[in-house]
């Protein structure tokens, strides 16, 4: 999110194929014993060569359930539940048939709580990742740690940071439930550069 802060237009890559075990349905909370992965499954994520824009949510699990007790869980005893869960709830209960609605869903609620005004559009067709800065498609990643010259992690309120330490990396929803006004000036001092 800091990188979308930082962005006047960002393009969400919708005609790659669809990559397993990534951000793209999945994103990571801090419970009290300490990061919980939330993942959407997906219907056709199995099948190989599938464009992310035909990934289909697969709602024969009960992950929206298992998503807002996990949410509740881990956040309503912090500063800002009240004033955001509703806004959550609405995302998680959408009925989305489609996972990149969902996650366009998601974006843009998000960037109303932090107020960041991002024009979001989607790719017409799929170009293959340059060596440019600004491309962060396979850059970010559940796998790999994030770049130290890209981002910055400064500490903030953790709700259960007492029992875990601080935990960098969690989804934009621990920064938004534990700092409410104060997350658009983190996420701007993320921004190492």
């Amino acid at each position: 999110m800091s990188l979308v802060q930082g962005a006047g237009n960002i393009f969400i890559e919708k005609e790659e194929n669809y990559i397993k075990q990534t951000f793209r349905n999945r994103c990571i909370i801090l419970s009290a014993s300490g990061p919980l992965i939330l993942s959407v499954p997906v219907l056709s994520g199995s099948s190989h060569k599938v464009p992310v824009k035909d990934i289909e949510i697969d709602y024969s699990k009960r992950w929206q359930q298992l998503h807002l007790r996990g949410v509740t869980a881990s956040y309503m005893s912090s500063p800002f539940f009240e004033y955001f869960i509703h806004l959550v709830e609405n995302v998680i209960t959408s009925n989305h048939k489609w996972l990149i609605d969902l996650n366009m869903h998601s974006l843009r609620v998000v960037s109303d709580i932090i107020k960041i005004p991002t024009v979001i559009s989607y790719t017409s067709e799929f170009e293959p990742v340059k060596e440019e800065i600004y491309d962060f498609r396979y850059q970010i990643s559940p796998k790999k740690p994030l770049r130290k010259e890209v981002f910055r992690f400064n500490n903030y309120y953790q709700v259960f940071g007492d029992r875990t330490g601080f935990v960098p990396g969690l989804s934009v929803l621990d920064l938004v439930f534990n700092n409410g006004p104060d997350a658009a000036g983190y996420l701007e001092s993320m921004r190492a550069g």
